[in-house]
């Protein structure tokens, strides 16, 4: 194993505050809703870049020189992570991106000062541009979310931050994409609290880390057809799967319509406007996927697309009769599959 709780607890001294100590509670509302379990929600997008990665991109680039050029391939949560821990710690940024990716990340990371170029249709060709082009000038260092330990210590410290003389849960509950989310909680968990099950969740259209625990090792799937791109990953890293062997207990997994019912009643009880893939820790809970009693989920990411902020207020609008949240061009189900690229 090469992660570490031990750097995870001293991770909370190196990352940037506005990143730390999120907030974390349990809310009547929704836990009335979710059958009167109580269930605590660790709200991940209360910061600059409105997800948890930037606990995991800010350690990683601190432990690079301060002038280093970086680059990532992103579809956007991560690709505003480093960003903006870039421009904090005096790096230069340069953030491939597909085609596809939601124009209001891709704003956010050009807000930031990264350098965006479009490279390819999917994640898949934008993480194939971005390692050639780190080919081609050595001097940049290639960052791959889920691939680096310290990037899933980063995202780690939630764990460190739940377990803080809080109660003892039977399950935490965590969206899987590339893994490091799930894979840092995991190792601090298992240390600090090894009787609580790390259940993931994947979307039923990107069952890809379920499929490849099963396996033994990565493996792809043929074809990713969901609206949460931040997870829908066709092929994950093998370093996530050798990880996630050890460290995650199951993998359920959740349809697309019970991610968009999660994303309204995040909205209706807590008031967050989540992305699809944020919500889908939420989702498998409220589908009863993780049968248990005293539960934490992680409010991943508040970044959805623009169409998908429309629909959500739709429905708000009409509880039970508004349309389904999705990406009305379609290309979510083709475009947006990646092979373990990092997009929660």
């Amino acid at each position: 194993m090469d992660l570490d709780p031990a750097r995870i607890e001293r991770a909370l001294q190196v990352i940037d505050p506005v990143f730390l100590n999120t907030p974390q509670y349990l809310d009547e509302q929704l836990c009335r809703a979710l059958g009167g379990r109580a269930v605590t929600v660790k709200v991940e997008t209360a910061n600059p870049v409105r997800s948890f990665k930037g606990r995991g991109a800010d350690l990683m680039l601190s432990t690079l020189a301060a002038g280093t050029a970086v680059v990532c391939a992103s579809s956007g949560n991560f690709g505003q992570a480093v960003a903006y821990a870039g421009r904090t710690r005096g790096m230069r940024v340069e953030v491939f991106v597909p085609q596809t990716i939601n124009p209001a990340k891709r704003e956010r990371i050009e807000t930031f000062g990264a350098r965006v170029i479009v490279a390819g249709a999917d994640g898949s060709a934008a993480r194939e541009a971005a390692a050639a082009h780190v080919a081609r000038h050595p001097d940049r260092v290639y960052l791959q979310d889920g691939l680096q330990p310290a990037i899933a210590e980063g995202a780690g410290t939630i764990a460190a931050e739940l377990t803080r003389g809080g109660p003892n849960y039977d399950a935490v509950v965590l969206p899987v994409g590339d893994g490091a989310l799930i894979n840092g909680v995991g190792c601090w968990l298992k240390e600090h609290a090894p009787r609580t099950r790390i259940v993931g969740v994947n979307a039923a259209g990107a069952p890809s880390m379920r499929e490849s625990l099963r396996a033994g090792r990565a493996v792809s799937i043929e074809q990713v057809r969901t609206f949460a791109d931040g997870i829908a990953v066709r092929t994950p890293l093998e370093a996530s799967v050798r990880r996630a062997r050890t460290l995650v207990d199951e993998i359920v997994l959740v349809p697309d319509d019970a991610i968009a019912r999660a994303m309204a009643l995040a909205a209706r009880t807590l008031g967050i406007f989540l992305e699809p893939a944020g919500a889908a820790g939420l989702a498998a809970i409220a589908e009863g996927a993780v049968p248990v009693d005293r539960l934490a989920t992680v409010l991943t990411g508040a970044n959805p697309r623009p169409e998908q902020l429309h629909q959500l207020a739709t429905r708000l609008a009409a509880p039970g009769t508004g349309p389904a949240i999705d990406d009305p061009s379609g290309r979510a189900h083709s475009a947006m599959a990646t092979e373990g690229e990092a997009r929660l």
